[in-house]
C-alpha cells in the first residue's frame, strides 16, 4: 500500500500550492492522507487541486485497484454532533449494515446542515471458503475458481427486440446474487464428464465483508445486541450543532416507521452543548445584581436596556463578517456580559451623585456627559485593546480564536457607544427627581447600609495594619512564593479538557496479534469497563484495518451524569488500571474536549499529545523516532509514549525459485495472482443490486491460512498442465517461505 498507493499519490499532491503539511498512514489494504493547507488557501480551491492531483496520478496506481480514491474535506476540530446506534437480535451484521446505509444514513444525510454519516459497521458480502486439498485431487487452483466464479456470473444489458408493434428489453439472468446460486455453480468437469460444482471443493455462505472486524456495544441495563452498527452524524461547517441533534431527532418516529420491527434505535451521545441557556442565565444575574445595588426598577432599567442593544449590535456585526454562532462566539458573549454595562453604570451613578447634591436631573444628565464621555471611551478603548493580541495571533490557533476575540471587541466597542449615546437620553427621561435626604426604596436602605458595614470594617482593618507596616515586606515575600509554586506546580495545557461525559481511546496488543486473539482481548477490556460503575454505555471495535493497526482496538466510552459519578479523570484512571492489568495489553484513553484543537496532520488516537519526525532517509528517521522515544520514557508524567510506525509486525517473505518455476513454465506473475486469490480475501466479484453492492470473497478454508507450512498445501499450474505445490516442500516446490519477525514454528 505504502508503495504502490501512498507514494504516487504523494509526489503528486507535492506539487499542490499552498500544501503545508502532508501525512500518510499505510495499513494491511489501506491508505489514508491528511493534507493540510495554509490559512490563506481557500479550502475550495484546495479540493479541486486535490481532485486534479488524484487524477494524474491515477494512471501511476495498480489497474486492480477496487475503487479509485476518494477525499473528503474535513475539520479535524469537528465532532461527530450525534451517534445513533441501530440494534437488532435477529438480523444478521450484514443485513443490519444495509438498513443502516440505505433506509437511515441516506435519510439522514440530506437534512440541512448535515455533512456526513459514517457508518460503524460491516457490510455483507458471500464468502467462498476453498478446499486447497479437494482442489488438488481434481487438479484444480484457486485460479481456476476465481475464473469460473468471473466467467458464472454477469450483470449487463443484452439489447433489445423490435417487433412490428412492441419493443422487448433483453434481461438475461446472468447474474448470481444468493450463496447458493454460487453453491451450484459448475466450475469444471471431472475426466468422465461429470460436473464438479463449487460446493464440492469451498463452503459457501452468506456473510460480512470483514470477518476481522468485531464489534462490541453495552447499554447498562439492557442485554448486548445480537447486532450493532453505529452512525455518527457531522455537521456542515458553519451549521448550528443543536439544530442539526434536533432534526436528527425528529426524524426518529419516520426512521421507525420504515424499518423492520426487529431494529430498535437507541441515540448513544449528544455531544451538543448548548451555551445559549449559559448565555441567558448570565444576562439575568447581572441585572439582578444591578438591581441589588441600585435599589431602583427605574435604574436598573436604563443598564438593562444597554445590554441587549449592545449585544444586538454586536450580532449585526457578526453578520457582516461572516460569522457564525458556535462555541467560541457565544462564549466571547458570555465573558462580554459583564463588561457590557460597566459603561452604563458609571454614566448612571454619576447622574444619580449630581442629583442628589441639588441637580435636575436633566442638567445631571448633561453634565455627566460632558465629565464621563472622555472617561467611557478610555475604559472601552483600553478594554477592547486587551483582545487585539488575540486577533493578531498568528498560525491556526489565531484563525481558530480569531472570532472570539472579534465578537468580544464588537460587544465592548458597541457597549461603549450605547452608553454615550442612549444612556444618556434615558437617564433624562425615565429617572425621577433626586434630592438630599430622599425617600429611599427598602432595597436601597438595605445595600447602603450593608455597604457602610463593609467599609466601617475595612476601614478598621486598615487602621490596624497602617499601624503595623512592617507586615507590608513578609506579605509581599509570601505572595511572590505563592505565585511561583502555583504557577510551577498547576498543570499547564492549552485548552482543558472539561467534562462532557464522553472519552475514546485505544487497546494495544503486541504487533501482530490475530484477529482471534485481538477479539479475546476485546472480551476480556468488555468485562473490565461493564464492572466500571461509573460507565452507562461504551462501544468497542477491533480488527478494523481502515481505521486503526490491527493490533489496536477502538473504544467509545460515554458516562453518566456527573452527579452520578466521580470526575471523569478520576473514572479513565480506573478504567485504564484495570485494562492494564490485562497482560499482553496496554490502554490509552482520553476525555472527549468541549473545545478541541487539533492539526489534523498527527495522530493523537494514542495520548493527548502528538510529536511528528521527518526526514529524508526513513532509516534514519525510524532511528531517530526510537532514540526520542527511549528518551521520553526516562520523563516523570508519561503515562505512556507510543508510536504509530509499526515496524515489528510479523511477515513471511516468499522467496521465489525463478530459474525452477521458468522450468517448469510458471510465471511469477501467476504466483502472485495464486497468492493473491488464496489468501488477500479480495473480491472476486461485485453483486450490483438497486440499493447496494457486495462482495464475492474467494480465499482459502480458514484452517488452511493460519501456519507457514500451509502454503505446501498450494498449487500452481504449469504450461503443461500439471500442477506443482507452492510452499515450502523440497523437491517440487518453486517457492521458499522465511521468517522476519516471527516464530516459524507450527
Amino acid at each position: 500500500m505504502a508503495n504502490n498507493i501512498a507514494t504516487p499519490l504523494e509526489k503528486q499532491f507535492l506539487q499542490i500550492p499552498g500544501l503545508d503539511i502532508i501525512t500518510s498512514q499505510s495499513t494491511q489494504g489501506n491508505t489514508s492522507l491528511t493534507l493540510q493547507f495554509v490559512l490563506s488557501k481557500s479550502i475550495t480551491d484546495a479540493a479541486t487541486d486535490v481532485q486534479a492531483a488524484i487524477q494524474r496520478a491515477t494512471g501511476k496506481l495498480p489497474v486492480d485497484l477496487p475503487s479509485p480514491p476518494t477525499f473528503s474535506k474535513t475539520n479535524p476540530n469537528d465532532q461527530a454532533v450525534y451517534l445513533l446506534g441501530l440494534m437488532s437480535d435477529t438480523l444478521t451484521d450484514g443485513d443490519l449494515y444495509k438498513y443502516a446505509s440505505t433506509a437511515v444514513a441516506q435519510r439522514i444525510s440530506i437534512l440541512p446542515g448535515v455533512s456526513q454519516v459514517n457508518i460503524y459497521g460491516v457490510q455483507g458480502a458471500i464468502r467462498i471458503k476453498a478446499d486447497p486439498a479437494a482442489l488438488a485431487a481434481r487438479g484444480l487452483t484457486m485460479d481456476d475458481v476465481a475464473n469460473a466464479i468471473k466467467a458464472g456470473t454477469v450483470y449487463s444489458g443484452a439489447g433489445q427486440f423490435d417487433g412490428a408493434h412492441r419493443s422487448f428489453v433483453l434481461q438475461p439472468n446472468g447474474q448470481i446474487d444468493q450463496a447458493e446460486g454460487y453453491r451450484n455453480l459448475i466450475i469444471a468437469r471431472n475426466k468422465d464428464r461429470s460436473p464438479v460444482y463449487l460446493r464440492d471443493i469451498a463452503e459457501v455462505k452468506q456473510s460480512v465483508q470483514d470477518e476481522r472486524t468485531s464489534r462490541f456495544f453495552w447499554v447498562r441495563g439492557f442485554n448486548p445486541p445480537g447486532s450493532i452498527v453505529v452512525l455518527a452524524v457531522s455537521r456542515q461547517a458553519g451549521a448550528n450543532a443543536v439544530e442539526v441533534a434536533n432534526s436528527v431527532k425528529a426524524l426518529f418516529p419516520e426512521l421507525r416507521a420504515s424499518l423492520p420491527g426487529s431494529i430498535t434505535f437507541t441515540p448513544i451521545v449528544n455531544s451538543v452543548h448548548d451555551v445559549r441557556m449559559t448565555l441567558l442565565i448570565a444576562f439575568v444575574l447581572v441585572v439582578m445584581v444591578i438591581y441589588v445595588f441600585l435599589g431602583r426598577a427605574t435604574d436598573t432599567l436604563i443598564p438593562a436596556v444597554a445590554l441587549p442593544l449592545s449585544l444586538l449590535l454586536t450580532f449585526a456585526v457578526m453578520s457582516m463578517l461572516g460569522f457564525s454562532i458556535n462555541n467560541l462566539t457565544l462564549m466571547a458573549l458570555t465573558l462580554a456580559i459583564g463588561f457590557l454595562v460597566d459603561d452604563a453604570i458609571v454614566f448612571l451613578e454619576n447622574v444619580i451623585r449630581r442629583a442628589e447634591h441639588g441637580e435636575s436631573i436633566l442638567k445631571a444628565s448633561y453634565n455627566t456627559a460632558g465629565e464621563i464621555s472622555f472617561t467611557i471611551l478610555s475604559m472601552t478603548l483600553s478594554l477592547a485593546a486587551v483582545f487585539i493580541p488575540l486577533v493578531l495571533l498568528p498560525g491556526l490557533l489565531g484563525r481558530i480564536f480569531q472570532e472570539f476575540s472579534i465578537t468580544i471587541i464588537v460587544a465592548i466597542l458597541a457597549s461603549g457607544l450605547v452608553s454615550l449615546t442612549l444612556t444618556p437620553l434615558m437617564c433624562a427621561r425615565i429617572l425621577g427627581e433626586r434630592r438630599a435626604g430622599h425617600k429611599r426604596t427598602r432595597m436601597e436602605k438595605w445595600t447602603g447600609n450593608f455597604i457602610k458595614r463593609v467599609i466601617d470594617a475595612y476601614g478598621r482593618a486598615l487602621d490596624k495594619f497602617l499601624d503595623r507596616a512592617w507586615l507590608t515586606i513578609p506579605i509581599l515575600l509570601v505572595c511572590i512564593l505563592g505565585l511561583w509554586f502555583f504557577f510551577t506546580h498547576l498543570p499547564f495545557t492549552l485548552l482543558p479538557p472539561g467534562d462532557s461525559g464522553f472519552a475514546r481511546g485505544v487497546f494495544i496488543a503486541q504487533e501482530g496479534s490475530s484477529p482471534e486473539q485481538m477479539r479475546a482481548f476485546q472480551k476480556l477490556v468488555n468485562q473490565k469497563i461493564e464492572a466500571d460503575p461509573s460507565v452507562a454505555q461504551f462501544f468497542t471495535v477491533a480488527g478494523s484495518l481502515s481505521r486503526s493497526s490491527s493490533s489496536q482496538a477502538i473504544i467509545f466510552c460515554i458516562f453518566k451524569p456527573r452527579d452520578q459519578r466521580d470526575p471523569i479523570e478520576q473514572c479513565l484512571l480506573r478504567i485504564q488500571k484495570s485494562i492494564n492489568e490485562i497482560p499482553g495489553l496496554t490502554a490509552v484513553i482520553t476525555p472527549s474536549p468541549v473545545l478541541q484543537i487539533n492539526v489534523g496532520a498527527t495522530n493523537q488516537t494514542q495520548g493527548q499529545y502528538a510529536y511528528t519526525i521527518s526526514g529524508i532517509v526513513p532509516q534514519d528517521v525510524y532511528g531517530a523516532a526510537n532514540q526520542m522515544m527511549t528518551s521520553l520514557r526516562g520523563f516523570k508524567g508519561f503515562a505512556s509514549v507510543r508510536s504509530d510506525y509499526y515496524n515489528s509486525t510479523p511477515n513471511l517473505k516468499i522467496d521465489i525459485d525463478r530459474e525452477r518455476a521458468a522450468t517448469y513454465g510458471v510465471s511469477t506473475s501467476a504466483i502472485q495472482s495464486l497468492l493473491k486469490n488464496a489468501y488477500s480475501q479480495n473480491y472476486v466479484y461485485l453483486i450490483k443490486q438497486p440499493d447496494d453492492q457486495y462482495q464475492v470473497i474467494l480465499e482459502v478454508k480458514d484452517n488452511e491460512r493460519a501456519q507457514p507450512r500451509d502454503l505446501d498445501n498450494l498449487y500452481v499450474r504449469s504450461n503443461t498442465g500439471s500442477t506443482i505445490s507452492q510452499g515450502g516442500a523440497p523437491g517440487n516446490s518453486i517457492a521458499t517461505a522465511t521468517g522476519s519477525n516471527a516464530d516459524l514454528a507450527p
